[in-house]
Order: C-alpha cells, then structure tokens, then sequence
C-alpha cells in the first residue's frame, strides 16, 4: 500500500467541476509526443474556467457538488458519529485512518491487514501516468470530454486525440471537424492521464488532461509479448481494396483487418484515424504484421489469458479478465486476476444494477466472475475492475435521463447509514438506479436516513447529474430543489426576468448567480442604462437584483440591468424566424455608421436601421440623436430569416403613405430653400403635406465651379423651379438640381430591368474605391464602372479623375438582371457628350448666380447688360494698358469693364485715355467684365448689320444664320480662351460668335486641352441663340466626340470607299526614318511603309526624294478597321495578297535599322516582318564592334542572311556573312536560338571576353548570345610570351579563330577557340648554337615532336615530385624532378610557379599514349638516361651479381646493381630459402649482398632477382663497384607499392605477369606487386582533366538515348565495360589482400603507398581512417582534399569513394554534421555525376539512421530526377521501410513524372517492395493491374509467382498458377509457365498434385496439336 499522506486535504470528491471548452486549451509545453510533465502546467483560458458553476460563492455547482459527496460517503458518516459519541482523541485516529483508506491506493503488494474500503479514483489520488477506462460524452471541435469512473470527468486535446503519424492523413483540408469523424458520444476508449493541473485552494477544480494515443498506452507493448487471441486496440491507418492497414502506435510492427470480417460490424463506415477492436488471429513475425479480426461478438466475449511473466505495463484499461473473490470490503470486494494481480470493485461497479443493503452475502470467496479493468495506477500498481453487466459486455450504459427530470415514484432500493440512498428511477425501457448523497436529502440535517426511509418506499427525486461510465444518475430530494424557474442551464431561455445575487464585479462587467447556483455575467455596458464610471458602486456583492437574460450559448449567460429592457412588455425577439413585419420590440444600438444603425435583440439577433428611418430631422447628423449602447423601441420593416437580415424603423407608427405615393423617386417637384447649412440645403417643397427635402452642394449644378458659386450665393427664401427626386428617406427628400438628370428624367432609370446594354445614361458618382466608381441613378440603383472601364488612361488615380457627386454620362456594358449587377464605362471616348447641355447649363447659372449677387449688394443691377449684346459695337475708353491687353471703361457703367487682349488688338496702337469702338465678343455677368475685339472682322461685320435698320430684329437674325443648321459640322477659328470655355468664331459664316465647353461631364476634373489664339477648331453646331441659350450659339468640339458620328459625317463616309489594290492619290503630311504619313479623298489618313517605297530594299535614303505636300500615286496593300490605328492597330488586316511567312535558313534579304541598342540591331523587312542581328555577328573586327552602334544607325540599309526563324514572333535572326550549307535543316527547325550553325571550324568570328580563367585556364570568350569558347592559353599570343594575359581585359572585344567545335549529346556545344594571328602548321625550326633543332612556333601534334627536340611551354602544374608543362591545346609534357634543373632546387613550387614560361629538351615522346617527357638539364647531363638502357641489355638471366641493398620495405629489397644504374627488386619470397616474416630485421640499407637475375623485363626496364643460397652456388662472382652517378634510377622508384589503377587500364600487366610467371613458388599477388613497384610516380598524370572517358561515363544511358546504335555496337561496349569493371575488381581485390598482409603501421608508409597508386581509393580511405584512429579530424580531412585533387578525372568511382567517405567523416566529426556535410555534398556535384552523389548521399544517411535527412534527400531527389526509375524505388523503398501509408501518394506521383517505357518497371519493382517489405495485399493489387493490361507477359507473371511463393501461402500460389496456365499463349511462353508450375509442386512434395500439373500440360499439348 501507498503510504499515508501527511497533509491535511479535504475530503476526496468523485466528480470534476470542470466543463468542455469548444476551444482545445493553450498549453506551454507541446503535448504530441507523450505525457506532459507536471511541471509544464497549461495556460487557464477563460473558455478552460467552468463557465458557470452552480453553488453558495462555490465554483462547485450542485449537481457536481452532491456527485463529489457519494464517495466519502462512509467517511462522513463515521467522522459525525465518532464526533457525538466517542472522544476528541479517538475520533481523531479513525478520521486519520478514514482518510488515508480513502484517499490512498494500494496494489496487490498487500500484507498483513487488508484494505477496509475498495480503491477509488478521485480528484485528489488522479495523477500522470494512471490507465483510465472511460467513455465519451461529448465531442467538440477542438476536444473530447470523457467520463472517467467514480464521475470524474477528463478532457482530450486534439492533438493528444490521434498519434502524430496519422495527422496529415486524418485531418487532411478540414480544420477541426476531424474529431466528429473519428470519434462519437457513447464511446468506450482507453486512455492515459496526461497532467493533473493543481489549483492548491481547491482541488475540485483541477483539470484532467488525457491523451487517447496508442503510442502511450501500448508503450511496453512489443511484437514478442503479443499471442493470438488477444484484444488489441489499433488506428485504421488507410483503407484498401482487401482491408484496412493498422497502425498499433509503435513504429516496430503493423497490422492488417480483413474487410469481410469487417463488414460483419453492421457495414459501419471506417474512416482514416479511427479506433478499431480485434482479435489476434495471426502473427508474421518475419514481417511484423499482426492479422486481427473484428467480430463484435467474439471481441466481446475474449477473455485475456493467463500469460506467464506478464506486467502491469501490459494491462490495458477494458481488458477481460476472469477474475475469483479474495475478500469482501466496506464499499465493494477484493478480486484475484491474472494470478499475480490483485484488484477492488467499489459498490457502484457491481454486477446487479440495484444491490441490496446485504450485498456481500452476494459474493462468497472464491466465486468467479469475467470483469474488465476500470483503471491502472502504475506508481502504486492498484488496478480497479468493473462487473457491470454492460461494461462487460464491451458496451457503455445508455442515458435514458436528463439532468433536471422530476421523478415523483421512485423506489428506495438501499439505505447507506451516513451515506445516503440508492433509488430505482422508473424509466422505460428500463429502470435506471440514482444515488443521492445524504447532504441533498433535505434542506435541514436529518437524523438516522434508517428512520426516516425504509427500503420499499417511494419518493420524490430531481436528476442533478449523471455518471456515463456507470449509468448511474446523482439526484436530490431537498424541497428547495423542486421550487424556482432555473435550475439548470438548459432551464434558462432568453428574455427571461430572474433575480440573481452579485457575487464578484470586474472591469468587464459583474459575475451574478441564481439561487439555483447557476452563473450569468452581466457585461459593463448592460449594467446600467448610462455607461457608468464606478460599477462596484452601484453593484456591490452579496446585493440581489432583478435581471432579464440575453442569451444562454454553449453554458454561458448573459444578462442585462438596463431599466428599459428589464420593464418592457413588449414581445421578446430572439429569433430571425420571430421577426415579423410590423412587430415592435425593445432593442439597443451596438454600432452607428453613416448610412444607418445596427440594433441588437436577444440570443444575438440583429437587424439595421437605415437612415432614413431613424426620425432625424434634415440637415441633422445620427450622432446627435443616439449613441452606442442606447434602449430604442424599434418596428421591424422586413425580414428574410433565411440570410438573417431584419430591417427595422424607429417610427413605431407608420407614417401616411397618401402624400408619398404622389411624390415617388424619379419625380420633378419645386420648393423654396428654408435654410443653408455647410453640408446641405434644405427645401420647403411645394406639396399639401409641405414634405422637406435636402440637396447637396455637389447636386446644385452640373459643373462643380458653378455648383460651388451658386452654393456661396444661394439664400433662404430661393425658390427652385425644378428639382428631381433621387429618393425618399422617411418623411425626407433627396434632391437633386443638376440640369442633366432633370432635363433627362424620363430616360433615367430607377430598376434594372429599364437599363439595355451599349445606351448611355446620365448619372452622377456616389462613391469611389481603388478598383472603381459607383454610380447611381434613381432611387437605390447603382452601377459599377471597375477601373479598367472608368478612364482611357489607366495610369491615372480616380481620385484624381472623378468627385462624389460629379455628374457623369455612363455607358452600359453589361447588365445581370438575377444579380442586379450594373457594369458601367466612363471612358470619355464612348460617353462624350452629344448635345450642348453642358456648357447650356453653365451660362444659364451665371446669370442666376449674377442675379443672387445683385440682390445682396448695392448695385443698380443688370441693366448695365442691355446694350451691350454678343457682336454689338460699343464705344469706350482706353482706361490702362497693361502687358496683356487693355483694359476699357464705360461712362454709362461705372463697375463694368471692358477688356481687349493683345490678339484682338489685331495690330492697332491705341493710347491712353483714347476713344475706341470695338465688337462684343463675350459677357461675364458675374464678374462684370465684356471681352471686345478690334480685328476688322468683327467690327465691320457689325457695321453692316447695323445699316439695315428698316428690318425688324427678328427677322435680320433669321437672315445672319440662315446658314446655319444643327448638327452641322463647322470649322471654326479660336478667339478667346476662356477657364471652362472657347470664344469662337465661324469664317465661313460671316464670323458668328459661338461658344464651346473645353471639358465634358466626365472630364470636368481632368487638364483641359489646350488651345491657342487663331488655332483652327472643327465644331458641331449644337443649338442656335435663343433665350434658353442665353443668346448664344452653342458648339460641340469634335476632339470632345471622337466617338460620336453625326448624320452628316456618316453621309460624308458613304461618299469615300476605297478598297485594298486601289489606286490613289495621296499627299505627303509627314515624313520619318521608317515611314512616311499620307492623307486623300476626304480627310482619310495612310501610311507607307519604308519596305514598299522601292521595289527591293536596297536604296539607302529611299525617302531622301520626297518633300511635304507632294503628291504621290499610291496603291493600297493593306486596310484597318480604325484608321487613327494603322501602325499596329488591332483590328483585322484585309490583304492585297496572302503573304506567307516563307523564310529559309540562308536566305538572303535586306532591310532598314529602326532600332539599335548595346547588343541587337533590329530591322524592318516588311511591314509585318522584322529582323535581328547580334553585335557579334556584325563583324569580326574588334573596332567595329566597339562602334557597333555608331554603324548601324536608324534607318540604314542591310543586307543579310537568315540563320534562325521564329514564325510566331514573325521574327528572322540574320548574319552579314553567308552561313554554312550543311546545317539548313538543322536550322530551320529550330527556334530557340540555341544551336549556332553559322559558326564553323576555320572561320574567323567576333568574341567578347566574358571572364579570364584562373591560373593557366586562359580566356572564355563569348561569340554568341547563349554560346562561349574557350582560348587555351597557349593560343592566346602567337609568340611564347612570359605572360600572354597582359592586355586582355573582361568586355574586350577580340577577333578569333575557330579550331575546333565538339557538339556533345545533350546539345552542348564546347568551341575552342584562338587568338594568334599566325596561320597553323607554318612551324619553322631554326638551330640552336648545341646543333640541335628548336621550334620558335608551336607544336599541335604529336608526331610533330621528336628526342632532342627543344620545344617551349608553360608550367601547368607543379609538386614535389616535377611538374607538367602546356606545349599546346592538346598536349602537355612531364619533367622529372630531377630534370628541372642541373642544381638542386630547394623549393620547386617557389622557382617554377604556374604559368611560367620554360624551354626544354624533348627525351621521349609516346604517341600512342600522348605521353611526352621533357628535361630543362643541359645537353651533358641527358646521356644519363641513355644509360639505363645500355646497362640493362648487359644483364642477363642467369648472372650472379653484386650490390648495395638502396632501400628495405616489408614486401622485399631494392637492391642497386654495380657499376649499372639499374635497381632490381629481390621479393621477400626469394631473399631465403627459409621463410623470413620480417625483412627489416634481417636487413638494412647500405648492406653489400649478392644475388641472381631471375627476370629481366626490357620493355618496362624491370629487373628481378633471388638471394636463396640455392641460386648462389659460384663463390667466383665478379665484384663491382658501386657509383653514386647510378642513384637516379632509385630516385624515381622510390617508395612503390600498389599500381595506378590509370596503368591497369591502358595495360594488362596484371594478368600478363601472373599468366607468364614460370615459377610456381613465386605468388602472383606478390609478383604483381614487384611488376608496379618499379613503376615511377610521376608517369601517372596529375591533372589530366582534359580528356574525359566518355563513354565509360555515358555509361547504359547512351544505349537508351541513343536509338540508331546496332545491336553489335550495344554488345561490345557492354563487353568492354564488363571487362574494365572485372579487371577493377581483380585489381582492388589484389590490393585489399596485399594491404591486409602488409598493413602500413604510421603516416610515412601510407605516403609510401598512395605514391605508387595515387588513384586508389581504397588506400586513401584506409589512411583517412588511419588518421581518425590517432583522433586528427584535421589531417583525414586534408588527406581527403588531398586524394580528390591526385585522383585522376577519369577515375569517377574512385572520386566518388572518397566523396563517400568525406560525407562520413563530416557527418560524423563536423560541427555542425548536416551543415558541413551539405557543403561538401555540393562540392561533389560539380565533379561527379549528381544522380550518383545523391544516391550516395541518400545510402549514408540511411545506414546512420538519419531518417528525417533522408526523407529531405529523397524529397529533393524525386524532384531533380523524376524521370529516374531507381530514385522513386529508393523513395517507396525508405517508405515502406519506415512503415509510412504515402506509398500510393508516391506511386501515383512516380507514374506521371516517369516516362512511358518505364512504368512496368517501376510497378513491378515496387510490388516486389510491398511483398518483401510492405504489405502484400498492395503488392497483389499492383501485380493485377498491370496483368490486366497486360496478360501476356509471362516475366510479369513470373515475378508475381515468385513473390507469392515466398510468402508461401499454397492455396494463392496455386490459384495463381491455375490462372496463369488457362490463358491463350504462344507454345514457348506456356511450356515456361508449366514448368514453373511443376518446380513448384516438386518443392512441395505432393504427388498427387505433380500428377495434375502433368496431365494439365498434355490436355494443353493435346488441344493444340488438335
């Protein structure tokens, strides 16, 4: 038992006050990888806190607090009996020991006495880790509540809800509704407690969090531990065709659920994630998969067995135990199970429903019962059992009570003393047992509950909770519990009127509870019905008040204090369906915005009050009327439940509708202003009801000046004469006085269905947003211009360009009547105005404005204006002369003014003071000023009109403009230029006055056009002068209706048809470089081309003849749709012929420059055809390159040749010289501008320099747009020069030779290139002053070159061991380090740095392998090397000679033959004819020894020889002397052991030596060793990274590409390349034997070792790991840079060891690895073939484990490589190996990026996957589709019976096999499968089944021999 707790707590409690939360709780810590540590304590969120719990000032509520009583119910009973009866001390002890039985649980460790009560779980035992049966009683978005035993109650996370693997698949696009689908109420789970969280005042209000995941409650679980029949629990990881695939929560197994025995489960549908039940049936332990079974019946009923060694970390909550009684408790009974585990049943979990008060007679020991486990305690190892009947039966107890339900006739079934009653509740369709707690049994304290109920007897009982695991109900029978209207939550209903007692008050408002216990808040601004400063004044706690409630969601309640609404009695709303029009109701104002009010009712509803309907008085604002949070009694208008939308009225009593149906919207009425305010005016209008009305500023006038004017001017008392109403707002009228909408009232819209698409109607903007404007008409209808339609220019800002309430024409694009959607244009080019109605209304308002300023100032008036009339002759004088004109003045009219500018004096001097008489040409009655004139014209014309006097007025006017007709078009001169109009005169027409508007409605905002004095205008006459003009003749500009065709114009057009192939005669207007404008018949504009001014292009100036204003004959070749658009406009061209686009590759054309820039010159062929040509190829000379635009200047005629044609673009690609012939079909098939067939070998082309390579790399030189050569660095000079960079810089400009040009197979294009002028093979040979040849030219080939010749080049790399020198582009020479110089030199590196210039003796030349040594020694040091030869054709087999030992290794002696310069090699074999282990002992260097010639290998100057005493029988030996002039033949074999594998590839010395070797006792891995160690170190290339073995890196990928290769050339690269890796092979296998012998021992014998075989990479890595051994992070990793700059280029797999290893050495030593190893990783891709680096990547990061690095590498890799079958095997591969269920995803993935002809393949290489390590169920499902496509293909069914046979299930096997040999195949084909069939039954060893496989073949043979 657990020990005693000290501390003082109060008693345990059975059930949590804690209530779901719709949210998932925040939490500190993470929660998805297990449990959480108590430490890590989640955040309290206020949706965490119970939400209202019921109680006296407790956060308990009843019915929570009478369900925590029931389980200390004997505590408290014994605790007040031992209080009355016993002493103080006593009563003590038992409360103490009362206590600790109680609170405390003990295991099945018990000895001595037993346990007096059953182990319980409370709130105040509960802790991390407990195993918990439960069942679920609500599922919410964000969590699940679970009932847990003894009414606890726990909640569950999302996250903690499914194991993190299956939340990409569960969850998937939904955000929360996952947990409904995978989850529901009435739900037995198991699960894990989480974290307790401790409130330390009271533990009733600790939360428990629980996790449902399996990876926490099957922990210990292993595949070892799992037997059949067991119950297991396990997630539907994904669905396929034969069942489900499981997942137990731990990654070492998986399990698979047949579906038919799935189906049995009444065909519930499984979803992804959710918990399925089954029986163990089966278990494959080779590929850890555990078959279950899914019978609800059989799961039900199996009874876990008795397990030898089993643990308590096995037992599961819900487990079936057979279980017999040990003991009987005071509260339940003592139960053995498991034979080693002891567990308790307290009272509630008994097997009856209704147990007597003598229960335990019940329960004699011994008796057996099946129980399942309720829950675990690990700490303590208390395990609590159930015997439920319907827990047992695997099925949680339905509910069939609410909490709150009276029951009147429920029986008393047991009376607990002190404790309380247990009732029988009668509900159907059975009865459900209810406990209550002896403190809910009356509201006073009873006496002995023995007394007062008597078992039989019948009571009345209230529902406070339930127990959903135990199916008991907690009830009370306390008389204050049946009284009051709340008293659950569900009891509450909005609107109703409560009183409840202030139990806390915050600055959020007051937290009020009924005296049911429930809770409510009252939000501050409810509180009150002003917004009040102190709340805790007026609501102090413990003050009961009367509240009505708001709304009642999700457990919480709202209620308000507001007076008004409390007292209203007017119907409640708390519902859209319970909005009825008409209704009136009490609500508050929530928000106002301009246009209206919000107001909210009950339970959330809402409804607006528009503006108009809110009773403000006109010209008033919303705000000073109401304010936010108000009461208003409110009239609901209208309703639509179904979009919640309610609009209500403050005017409760509609008003009159009589008055308003006369004045409708659209409708002209008159009124008097009644005031003037700065926003509005208000009107008085004239009707019986005397309705007001409003007109904003913007509306007083179309044009906004004169709006603005008229608005300064305007007074009371102003009587408007028009006025149109744009709508009605209540009793309030919205008005408008523009002259636009009033004149056009019946042609205004005021539905949609009056509105017809393309017409143009006024209207005027409401409102303007970024992406357009608004505008509206009549009433509330409004369209909508988007900014692409509002302007021609869309670079302009709206803003910029309309104001709300400007007046606007709108054209109608597009028209949805369903949608009542208006789309409009205000592009001024389709609603330019057709009628003067504009400028109209502007002078009609300056003589009101005129008249209003008369009446409020002292002027005598207008009478001033009646002799001054527009044309009229008035005599006034000269007042002052200013620098723009002269100002007049009129005796008559001391304030009128008169003025004449500088263009109207037309020449007249005029003097100060002087009397002129001059024609009225304008009047500006506001501004009291009359514009006059003294041109001639003007004034004469006046005279003439003035001496018909005799004709009455009217009829002279007839006669002036009896010429005159509307819509006439006029040409008309500009006199004046006025802010918003033109002064303008009419020449034809006796020079008439007329007035036009220089902007339109649309406009108004915009610059106007500007215009000068005297310019010629073209005009439409609009209206003549009469008084609604105000005596003008009104003109429309033709620039204002560019869009608009009058009747004239049309019947103009009509006379002027002209079709394509047309002659003409047009006049030159304008000429420019490419173009030339015309213009004929009647104002009818053209263009020609430069390309049509000549026959052929070949003119330079083709337009240097013509002049502006000549008159050319001209055909038309083309015709546009618009003619203001013909260069590139977009309507259709009408052809004079059907041009084809008809280019070929080397075609010849010409045409002219119209466009130069740094790189392109660009050409117009034709008028649809253009040219490019690249500066490259403009020339090869560097100056003209560098001028390149100074020659090709606009309009310059060129010819060129066509390389590349673009037929979309109509685009050619030209060069000035004629390109090559042998690539024209190349050529035009091509568009990409890639492929640069014009260059050809020899030719000389232009280069730019784009980068000068490091070192020796010389120059890449750009020759093409996308193409680069290369400048080898001894083509850079002709001469040999110390430096032949100097002078060449980055952008220079160069002329180059191409040598050679290399087109690889990707379309790759490598160009070498040179810079020397000199031509090649022109290599003169002078002699020297030693009598020997040298070349003072280069030297390109090898047989070129000749012994003793002197030769020249640079030093292309140097090392310890000599260097290598560039005598050309394609060939370097070796020189010794002994050959550098005939002194020693300390330091090579510093005396011969790279790219130096040398000159040195050619020694050997090897022309077939290229191979050319060279010495820079002097003429008398060079008979050195002739020697070795000499001494060696003295030497025979045979010979006894003598020498010094040079050097001692472990394999042998080099010993130094006398007076030779030949060292020969005695193998550690032939030095005794006894074995020596150790040569080094035996010998040392400087020993004199004798020995025999065995081998004299002349062609490779090797020597072999023996010092066994048997060779040696002649004592005679001649001795000779030892010379130091004989050491350079030892030098250069220093330090040799293990051959280049370059070597073994050029030669087969390997298998000659050890095929040829005649003496058997010599070893021939040994002899192979002796054969290269005499192989000097500097004979392998250092840096040869020129040439590149191609086709041993095209590898089988150049078989695929390449479709023409023959079979034959397949077979012999597949023979060589099977050779060469043999010979690898053999090879390594020789050195791996030869360094397990002889393992070097310190860093000196490795170099040793890496000399003789630089490109080896098995000993390079075998050093690196020497290196690590001794902890030198630092030296493996130089030894590794080191190994990857000797090993050749060519040797690809040895680079890529050593990049392998790197990758290892970082991953392991790096800091960080994955940082370090990715920098090297991408080192490698730029020398190795990057499929092969990620692969190789991908196989470290698999052997370490590194999963997730893995998973990223494949990810990058299916990318990169997603044509690449073995990159998507390795990702299904890593897949399944990780036991993911994104295989499918990643199949389906593969099948679209791989090419056709891989997909067999790829499919059956992935179902082998799925049987080897996968499920074979998907493997089958695979085999069968691709069987079905293709049934022939007996290797498909060849793997399938493969795969099937090694699992091993006969019956498949045989199926398979039975449908296999019943298809219709060729003889061949089914002779294979029945062979295959017979093999098989032959390894089975049935006879019986041989026998059918027989007689199955001859029925085949017999039918088709038939």
């Amino acid at each position: 038992m657990a020990p005693p707790s000290k501390k003082s707590k109060p008693k345990p409690n059975l059930k949590n006050s804690q209530s779901p939360s719709k949210k998932p709780a925040k939490a500190k810590g993470p929660h998805r990888n297990g449990a959480v540590s108590s430490l890590q304590m989640p955040v309290q969120v206020e949706d965490d806190v119970p939400d209202f719990p019921r109680g006296r000032g407790s956060l308990l509520s009843a019915e929570e607090r009478n369900e925590v009583r029931a389980v200390a119910e004997e505590s408290r009973a014994d605790e007040r009996v031992l209080k009355k009866k016993k002493k103080e001390k006593r009563a003590q002890n038992r409360n103490q020991s009362t206590e600790d039985d109680l609170g405390s649980l003990f295991g099945d460790g018990i000895i001595g006495k037993l346990p007096r009560f059953a182990n319980k779980i409370t709130l105040k035992n509960v802790s991390s880790g407990m195993k918990l049966w439960g069942v679920i009683a609500e599922v919410n978005e964000k969590d699940i509540v679970v009932s847990l035993p003894g009414g606890l109650r726990g909640l569950v996370r999302a996250c903690d809800a499914i194991d993190p693997i299956l939340d990409d698949e569960v969850k998937g696009d939904v955000d929360y509704s996952f947990l409904s689908r995978i989850y529901h109420e009435g739900q037995l789970v198991s699960c894990i407690v989480l974290q307790v969280e401790d409130d330390r005042k009271e533990i009733a209000k600790r939360k428990i969090w629980l996790s449902l995941r399996l990876s926490l409650l099957h922990k210990s679980l292993t595949l070892d531990t799992i037997q059949e029949g067991m119950v297991l629990s396990a997630y539907a990881k994904s669905i396929e065709d034969h069942g489900f695939i499981l997942h137990f929560g731990l990654p070492s197994f998986t399990g698979f659920m047949p579906k038919h025995n799935q189906s049995e489960r009444r065909n519930i549908n499984v979803s992804l994630g959710q918990l399925l039940q089954g029986i163990v049936k089966s278990i494959d332990r080779a590929r850890k998969v555990v078959y279950l079974s899914s019978d609800p019946d059989m799961v039900s009923r199996c009874v876990t067995k008795d397990l030898k060694g089993i643990s308590i970390d096995l037992l599961v909550p819900g487990m079936l135990v057979n279980a017999h009684v040990k003991s009987t408790l005071e509260n339940g009974i003592m139960l053995s199970f498991l034979t080693y585990f002891t567990g308790t049943v307290d009272v509630f979990n008994l097997d009856k429903t209704f147990p007597s008060s003598n229960w335990k007679n019940d329960y004699a020991k011994n008796m057996k019962f099946n129980a399942r486990i309720l829950f675990i305690d690990p700490s303590s190892r208390a395990v609590g059992l159930t015997l439920n009947p319907h827990l047992v039966s695997n099925m949680a107890p339905s509910s069939l009570v609410k909490i709150g339900d009276i029951f009147d006739q429920s029986k008393v079934v047991r009376v607990d003393k002190g404790s309380g009653l247990l009732l029988e509740i009668p509900t159907l369709p059975a009865p459900t047992p209810a406990y209550v707690n002896v403190a809910d049994i009356a509201d006073k304290e009873t006496g002995k509950l023995d007394k007062s109920f008597k078992e039989g007897s019948l009571v009345r009982v209230r529902v406070l909770g339930y127990r959903h695991l135990e199916g008991l109900a907690t009830g009370v029978l306390k008389t204050s519990a049946f009284e009051g209207s709340v008293f659950t939550h569900s009891d509450v209903k909005p609107g109703m009127v409560v009183k409840a007692k202030v139990i806390a008050v915050d600055s959020f408002g007051a937290i009020v509870q009924f005296a049911s216990g429930v809770k409510a808040l009252c939000p501050l601004r409810h509180m009150s019905e002003f917004e009040i400063a102190k709340p805790r004044k007026k609501f102090q706690t413990g003050v009961e008040l009367v509240f009505r409630v708001l709304g009642c969601k999700s457990k919480r309640i709202t209620v308000t204090h507001k007076k008004t609404l409390v007292k209203s009695k007017l119907q409640i709303l708390s519902s859209y369906a319970d909005a009825t029009d008409g209704l009136v109701t009490h609500g508050w104002i929530t928000k106002i915005e301009k246009h209206g009010c919000f107001v909210r009712f009950y339970n959330g509803v809402q409804g607006f009050a528009p503006r108009s309907e809110l009773g403000l008085v006109p010209g008033n604002d919303i705000g000073s009327m109401y304010h936010v949070e108000q009461v208003v009694k409110c009239r609901v208008v209208k309703c639509i439940p179904a979009s919640h939308r309610i609009t209500l009225s403050f005017n409760v009593t509609p008003t009159s509708t009589s008055e308003k149906e006369n004045v409708k919207p659209g409708s002209l009425v008159s009124g008097v202003v009644e005031r003037v305010t700065p926003q509005t005016i208000v009107v008085d209008i004239n009707t019986s009801s005397h309705m007001k009305g409003t007109i904003s500023p913007e509306h007083l006038a179309d044009h906004h000046g004169r709006a603005s004017l008229l608005m300064s001017s305007i007074k009371p008392g102003y009587h408007f004469d028009q006025l149109l109403v744009l709508d009605v707002e209540g009793n309030n009228l919205v008005l408008t006085a523009k002259y636009s909408l009033v004149n056009s009232t019946e042609q205004l819209p005021a539905d949609v269905s009056q509105i017809s698409c393309h017409s143009v109607v006024h209207g005027y903007v409401c409102n303007i947003i970024d992406t357009g404007c608004f505008v509206r008409f009549i009433g509330r209808l409004t369209g909508f211009a988007p900014k692409s339609k509002a302007t021609d220019d869309r670079r302009l800002d709206l803003s910029e360009v309309f104001y709300v309430g400007q007046s606007v024409r709108s054209n109608v694009v597009d028209v949805s009547s369903d949608m009542s959607r208006i789309t409009l244009s205000l592009k001024q080019s389709l609603c330019c105005s057709t009628d003067a109605s504009f400028i109209q209304e502007y002078f009609l308002l300056e003589e009101k404005i005129a008249k209003l300023q008369v009446m409020d100032s002292e002027c005598p008036g207008l009478s001033w204006t009646d002799g001054i009339g527009i044309g009229s002759i008035i005599e006034g004088k000269v007042h002052e002369i200013k620098d723009f004109g002269v100002v007049i003045s009129f005796e008559q009219c001391n304030d009128v003014y008169g003025f004449i500018s500088h263009y109207q004096l037309a020449g007249t001097n005029v003097e100060s003071n002087s009397v002129v008489r001059a024609a009225v040409l304008d009047v500006s009655k506001i501004e009291r000023l009359v514009d006059l004139s003294l041109k001639q014209e003007f004034v004469n014309r006046s005279k003439e009109e003035s001496s018909t006097l005799q004709t009455p007025k009217k009829k002279r006017k007839r006669e002036a403009h009896k010429e005159l007709e509307v819509n006439q078009i006029v040409s008309a001169t500009v006199e004046i230029v006025k802010e918003d109009y033109l002064v303008l005169s009419l020449p034809a027409y006796n020079f008439i006055i007329g007035y036009a508007s220089a902007t339109d409605y649309n406009t108004q905002k915009l610059p106007p056009k500007q215009f000068t004095h005297g310019q010629s205008v073209s005009a439409t006459v609009m209206a003549l002068p009469t008084p609604a003009t105000g005596g003008r003749l009104l003109l429309l500009l033709k620039s204002l209706s560019d869009g608009v065709e009058t009747s004239r114009s049309k019947r103009a057009k009509k006379n002027f048809s002209y079709d394509v192939g047309s002659l003409i005669q047009a006049e030159i207007t304008e000429i420019k470089p490419l173009e030339v404008r015309v213009k004929f018949g009647s104002g009818i504009h053209g263009r020609i081309h430069v390309t049509e001014a000549t026959d052929d292009n070949s003119a330079e100036s083709p337009f240097s003849k013509y002049r502006i204003g000549q008159t050319l004959t001209a055909r038309i070749v083309s015709k546009r749709s618009k003619p203001e658009n013909i260069k590139g406009g977009s309507g259709e061209d009408e052809w004079l012929s059907s041009e084809g686009f008809n280019y070929s590759y080397g075609q010849r054309i010409s045409g002219f420059v119209y466009k130069v820039d740094t790189e392109w010159a660009w050409l117009t062929v034709s008028r649809d055809v253009n040219a490019q040509l690249y500066i490259l190829d403009s020339s090869c000379e560097p100056p003209e390159l560098a001028e390149f635009q100074k020659r090709f200047y606009m309009g310059k005629a060129l010819t060129g040749y066509v390389i590349n044609v673009n037929k979309e673009k109509k685009l050619l690609r030209i060069v000035l010289h004629k390109p090559a012939d042998g690539f024209a079909e190349i050529k035009e098939n091509d568009t990409n501008h890639h492929v640069m067939s014009h260059i050809v070998e020899g030719s000389f082309v232009g280069g730019r320099i784009s980068k000068i390579l490091p070192g020796v790399g010389g120059l890449l030189v750009q020759i093409d747009q996308h193409h680069y050569g290369k400048v080898h660095f001894t083509e850079l000079t002709d001469s040999w020069v110390s430096n032949p960079l100097r002078g060449y810089h980055e952008g220079q400009f160069v002329k180059c030779k191409v040598l050679e040009i290399n087109r690889a197979v990707k379309s790759t294009v490598h160009v070498d290139l040179s810079l020397r002028s000199a031509p090649y093979g022109s290599d003169d040979l002078i002699s020297t002053d030693s009598g020997m040849h040298t070349s003072i030219e280069h030297v390109d080939k090898i047989t070129d070159l000749h012994p003793d010749m002197v030769v020249r080049g640079y030093v292309k790399h140097i090392s310890s061991k000599g260097c290598f020198i560039m005598l050309s582009r394609k060939m370097d020479a070796k020189i010794l380090l002994s050959n550098l110089s005939d002194s020693f030199i300390e330091n090579p590196e510093n005396e011969f740095p790279v790219g130096k210039l040398v000159i040195g003796k050619v020694l050997s030349v090897e022309p077939l392998s290229k191979r050319v040594e060279v010495t820079l020694k002097t003429s008398s040091e060079s008979s050195k090397m002739k020697s070795d030869t000499t001494h060696l054709n003295h030497i025979v087999v045979g010979d006894i000679i003598a020498g010094r030992i040079k050097r001692v290794e472990s394999y042998g002696l080099f010993i130094s033959i006398d007076h030779t310069n030949v060292v020969g090699l005695c193998h550690v074999s032939e030095l005794s004819d006894d074995p020596i282990d150790d040569p080094e002992t035996a010998f040392k260097a400087g020993d004199r020894v004798k020995a025999k010639v065995l081998k004299v290998d002349k062609d490779r100057n090797r020597v072999s020889l023996g010092m066994k005493s048997s060779y040696i029988k002649d004592e005679g030996v001649l001795h000779t002397h030892s010379s130091e002039s004989h050491e350079f033949a030892i030098e250069t074999n220093d330090s040799v052991v293990l051959a280049d594998p370059m070597i073994r590839q050029s030669n087969s010395v390997c298998s000659e030596n050890i095929d040829n070797e005649p003496d058997n006792d010599y070893h021939p891995i040994l002899a192979d060793s002796e054969s290269r160690a005499l192989v000097p170190p500097l004979e392998v290339p250092l840096d040869e990274i020129e040439s590149l073995d191609i086709e041993g890196d095209m590898g089988q990928d150049v078989v695929n590409v390449t479709k023409a290769d023959t079979s034959e050339d397949r077979n012999k690269r597949r023979a060589k390349k099977k050779a060469r890796e043999e010979r690898e092979q053999e090879i390594r296998a020789a050195e791996e034997r030869l360094l397990e012998k002889d393992i070097p021992r310190n860093a000196d014998e490795f170099e040793k070792l890496i000399r003789s075989s630089p490109n080896s990479s098995f000993i390079w890595i075998k050093y690196m790991a020497f290196m690590l051994s001794l902890a030198d992070i630092e030296k493996a990793r130089s030894v590794a840079e080191r190994a990857l700059r000797t090993i050749n280029i060519r040797e690809e797999t040895e680079k890529l060891n050593i990049w392998v290893a790197y990758f290892n050495l970082e991953n392991e030593y790096g800091n960080p690895p994955e940082e370090a190893v990715t920098k090297i990783f991408q080192r490698a891709l730029q020398y190795c073939d990057p499929k092969k680096v990620h692969l190789a990547l991908l196989g470290m990061y698999e052997r370490k484990e590194q999963h997730k690095l893995a998973d990223e590498l494949l990810d990058k890799m299916t990318r990169k490589f997603k044509h690449s079958c073995k990159v998507w095997l390795r990702r299904i591969q890593f897949l399944l190996k990780q036991t993911s269920d994104r295989v499918q995803s990643v199949v389906n993935r593969a099948l679209l990026s791989l090419p056709r002809h891989k997909h067999i393949k790829f499919i059956s290489q992935t179902a082998i996957l799925e049987f080897k390590c996968g499920v074979p169920d998907r493997g089958r499902s695979l085999f069968e589709g691709m069987l079905r496509e293709y049934p022939k293909r007996t290797d498909l069914w060849s793997i399938y019976l493969d795969q099937e046979i090694r699992l091993g299930d006969a019956d498949l096997i045989r199926a398979l096999f039975e449908r296999a040999i019943s298809l219709s195949l060729p003889p061949k084909k089914m002779k294979f499968l029945f062979k295959k069939y017979l093999e098989y039954e032959k390894s089975v060893g049935d006879e019986e089944r041989i026998e059918s496989v027989k007689k199955k073949a001859m029925e085949y043979v017999e039918n088709t021999l038939a």
